[in-house]
Formats: structure tokens, sequence, C-alpha cells
């Protein structure tokens, strides 16, 4: 460490050489991604190289000052990777197929509301809907139109088709889950 103070790339090398697998084992143990785990290996010598001189031999050896920097760190990034939902993605082939654009497959999407449908609680209170209730719930959930493009499509004005899309959303609720909502907002 001594060495690595006086500017000696060598001794860095050897260093590293020496603690990079134990490094990166500590740090892909925290990260779970080979990859975050790689880079965190060269951001934690590259903080040793700048930061050698808080090194204290007289609290113990080297490898454990490294490791216990490592772990730390990989912890603060895994803090930060967490808040900004890395370990929460999509693959991008998964999500493709999962996004396809709805209005290019209708019948299919018909298929699955009529399956969900077929729920006799919630056909029920779906059918009880206005038939302009209906239609715009069905364009926006299952075709994906917009309620500027619902309006054009059935010959309505915007606020018509926006009154049709809250109010048939409410009755559902209301209906579906309405001693839910009572209870939860009693409390």
């Amino acid at each position: 460490m001594a060495r690595i103070c006086q500017a000696d790339t060598e001794a860095l090398a050897c260093l590293f050489r020496r603690y990079a697998r134990v490094v990166r084992g500590v740090c892909y143990r925290v990260l779970r991604d080979s990859s975050e785990a790689d880079d965190m290996v060269q951001d934690i010598f590259v903080w040793v190289h700048r930061n050698c001189t808080s090194f204290d031999s007289s609290k113990g050896p080297a490898r454990f000052w490294i490791l216990q920097m490592a772990y730390r760190r990989a912890i603060s990034r895994r803090r930060y990777l967490t808040t900004r939902h890395f370990y929460t993605r999509l693959d991008l082939d998964d999500a493709e197929s999962e996004l396809a654009d709805p209005r290019s497959t209708p019948a299919k999407l018909d298929d699955m509301i009529d399956a969900g449908l077929e729920h006799d609680r919630f056909h029920g209170v779906f059918i009880a809907l206005s038939d302009d209730q209906q239609k715009t719930l069905r364009l926006f959930f299952t075709e994906g139109y917009t309620l500027d493009e619902i309006a054009a499509k059935l010959g309505q004005s915007r606020g018509n088709v926006k009154h049709h899309y809250f109010r048939g959303l409410e009755r559902l609720r209301k209906e579906l889950f309405g001693s839910k909502l009572r209870g939860e907002r009693a409390i």
C-alpha cells in the first residue's frame, strides 16, 4: 500500500492480480449481476489507488480494508440500482412480444376479453353498462385507441366519450369492489 501511495503502478497491478477475484465475488454476491460486479471491481481498485493514504495498517491488513470497501460500495450501488428499478427490468425480447400493437390482432384480443368476461359477476356488471360505455371501454382497453380516436370512431364529442369512459369505470369499480372500497375509506 505504501508503494501504491508513491504512485507505483506495478504495486497496484500486483494488488489487482492478488485480490480482483475475491473482490468480484463479494460484489457479485451483493449486486447479483456480472456486468455490474465487473464494473465495481474496476471502481474499487481506482478508489484504492486514489485513497491509499486513508489505509491504516494498524487496523488490519490491506486485504480486509479492500474487501470492506468493496462490500460497502457494492451495497451502495445495489441501493442505487434498486431505486432505479434495475432489478425489475424486463428482457427486451419478452417485452416485444408482450407489447405488440393491440390493433394488429383485434380478434385475438376480443377473444381474450370475451374469455375474461366469462366470469359471471364481471360479465353481468359489464353487460349492465350502457352500450356507449361498453364500446368506449372495449375500444380503449382492448384495441388501444385514445379517447380522441374513440370519439372519431363513434362519431361523438371527446367530452361524451370521456363521460362514458369515466362513468363506466366508476360503475365497474362500485359493482365489483364496492364493499372493499367502502371498508377502506371507513378506516
